[in-house]
């Protein structure tokens, strides 16, 4: 079995995309690459507790209300969790009370649903409140120490998200224990060892705590927000750019070489990607190379009629 665990439980497009991928595995699995299997979909709402990727806007409670059963649902009701991206590092104690984030939180908790963390304040918050949701500590710790990602292991996560430049350092791969609590980030779109890397996660953040409000959703919707976005020449790295980093997972070496060391779930990163740079991801990822045409198509024409135009699938 390989677990992949997939973006996009929000967004419009990529999150129909999704559904149709899943449906697709479920009901052609010969097209796919024996034993694929989604074992979830991550992301976040337009919430101050959110990091990873910018998420513009805001809602209320009111909103939350409506909108968390309505995104998260649609997975849940096929028996795949979403892992919430709450990875903001500049969280502090004031943060914790955020009433709209405890209120995510509350709606997500089903017994099914789960946490992505970094700050450890708001980890130890989640687990007083929430103590049967499942965690998973996230690659924006960036542990590049080998006893500190051992470390790390031997903590109440369900998965530990290897840092990048452990990829393909395979004679610390072949030493960790508890392989399979060890998720591998394939398709990393930054270089390795980059040195602004927790500067990003500290503008991402930053920008969360400071425009996640209902002045901002105002601006968003008279056109009149400015986004400031991050400046990084490796950002626009497409699909096929990617396979050429040296921090690259292919999918031949999932199953020859991390499968049979014990490695099953894998990450294939793209929050706020364009859809088609995420549809190939997942044909080079996920279905067989005779398969990868009509798995493309599929995937492509359901973003497609989520947004209005083309044919439904």
């Amino acid at each position: 079995m390989v677990k992949f665990h997939i973006p996009n439980f929000m967004e419009r497009f990529d999150g129909t995309m999704n559904l149709t991928l899943i449906g697709m595995i479920k009901k052609a699995p010969q097209m796919f690459y024996d034993g694929v299997e989604i074992a979830s979909v991550f992301d976040s709402f337009p919430v101050i507790w959110n990091g990873g990727r910018i998420m513009a806007g805001y809602m209320d409670i009111s909103t939350a209300e409506r909108a968390v059963p309505q995104y998260l649902g649609r997975f849940n009701a096929l028996g795949i969790p979403c892992r919430l991206t709450f990875t903001n590092p500049l969280i502090t104690e004031k943060e914790l009370a955020d009433p709209v984030c405890n209120r995510v939180l509350d709606i997500a908790d089903n017994g099914l649903n789960e946490v992505i963390v970094f700050s450890p304040l708001l980890e130890e918050h989640i687990r007083q409140t929430h103590p049967r949701m499942k965690i998973t500590s996230s690659t924006c710790k960036q542990i590049t120490g080998v006893p500190e990602l051992k470390a790390e292991l031997e903590k109440d996560y369900s998965l530990v998200v290897l840092d990048y430049n452990f990829n393909n350092n395979f004679d610390v791969l072949k030493a960790l224990p508890h392989k399979e609590k060890c998720e591998l980030l394939c398709n990393a779109v930054c270089v390795p060892s980059c040195p602004r890397r927790g500067e990003h996660y500290r503008f991402i953040g930053k920008y969360q705590l400071e425009h996640c409000c209902p002045e901002e959703l105002e601006r968003i919707r008279k056109g009149t927000a400015k986004i400031e976005e991050w400046k990084c020449p490796h950002m626009n790295n497409n699909a096929f750019m990617r396979r050429s980093s040296p921090l690259h997972i292919s999918p031949k070496d999932i199953y020859t070489k991390y499968a049979p060391m014990g490695f099953v779930n894998f990450k294939l990163e793209g929050r706020g990607n364009i859809f088609p740079d995420l549809a190939e991801q997942y044909v080079y990822y996920m279905a067989k190379p005779e398969y990868r045409d009509i798995v493309r198509y599929n995937l492509l024409c359901s973003a497609a009629a989520a947004a209005g135009s083309g044919r439904q699938v």
